[in-house]
């Protein structure tokens, strides 16, 4: 196979970012191979899947002939051999547990073909974490998407210091083919850059709502109508070089990070939230939005297709 084929892909996993990675190929027409072990986790996959799917056809995010006769063609694996012996490219979405995930890249490895690209989307493990039990590494490398996967284009592509560089350029052409925006890690660092950027800033959202600053409907309100439409148009060194007008990059920021030292010695500092203000946390948010998730999905989902649509423009 060469780079401008496109592949059969075959998915490891039927929870939450199996089915995004299932529903994304399947309305690009791509052929895909679904393997799950835990017969509850795969029993209202496919359900989940065509749902996704058809809601990508009603966004005007896939064409509905296309997705229809991809979607028949979707094939659920009875072994993993079955799932994944034809495959090009592989894709493992199981939980983040260290052990399960090496001995099933593992076993994979084993009756894949030999010119697979294995691929593990991990939030938190790295390649080489994941490579320890393979014999060919160089093969490997983890891919971080966001949720939900179909939607947001933004996948995380960070290779080990053994992954072949001709397999990272077989990733990105495919992402791409797909539609989303690969961004290439250089170094292997614990956990996603987004889910760091996410950390951070949730842990500072968190302490808000605890302090009773902000309900937590209004602190989502704060980020969503505040610095994310600016990230989401420049991010957040590019939003610095544009209001640094007149007085040039070197000044603003100068004067930026200065003034951002008090507010940085003032932010929450928290590993870990104590017991009762775990559960204070958590109850807030039930509050908040228990009991309407499908209406707030679906609102969701129309808000960030128009958003893309303009990041398009």
């Amino acid at each position: 196979m060469t780079r401008f084929e496109t592949p059969q892909v075959a998915v490891i996993g039927a929870g939450e970012i199996g089915r995004g990675w299932v529903a994304l190929c399947v309305a690009a027409g791509w052929p895909v191979t679904l393997y799950e072990p835990d017969a509850e986790t795969l029993n209202p996959a496919m359900d989940a899947v065509t749902e996704r799917v058809q809601a990508l056809v009603d966004l005007k995010r896939a064409d509905a002939t296309v997705a229809e006769e991809a979607l028949n063609r979707v094939v659920v694996g009875r072994s993993l051999l079955q799932a994944v012996g034809e495959a090009g490219w592989i894709i493992e979405c199981l939980p983040e547990d260290l052990p399960a995930k090496v001995k099933a890249l593992h076993l994979t490895e084993q009756v894949a073909r030999r010119s697979a690209v294995l691929s593990s989307s991990s939030n938190g493990f790295t390649s080489t974490d994941l490579g320890a039990r393979l014999e060919r590494p160089d093969r490997l490398l983890v891919l971080h998407p966001l949720l939900p996967v179909e939607l947001i284009p933004l996948v995380e592509v960070a290779p080990g210091p053994r992954t072949d560089p001709e397999v990272v350029e077989d990733i990105r052409f495919w992402l791409s083919m797909l539609g989303r925006a690969p961004i290439i890690l250089k170094k292997e660092i614990a956990g996603s850059v987004a889910g760091r950027f996410t950390a951070a800033l949730w842990r500072e959202c968190i302490q808000l709502v605890l302090d009773g600053v902000l309900d937590v409907e209004d602190v989502d309100r704060a980020v969503a109508l505040g610095p994310a439409l600016g990230w989401a148009a420049a991010g957040p060194h590019l939003e610095h070089q544009l209001a640094a007008g007149e007085w040039g990059a070197e000044m603003h920021l100068s004067q930026a990070l200065g003034s951002y030292a008090a507010v940085w010695k003032s932010l929450a500092g928290w590993s870990q939230l104590e017991p009762e203000a775990h559960h204070k946390f958590i109850r807030a948010v039930a509050r908040a939005y228990s009991n309407h998730d499908a209406e707030l999905r679906s609102a969701r989902n129309h808000r960030l297709v128009r958003i893309l649509e303009a990041l398009n423009e």
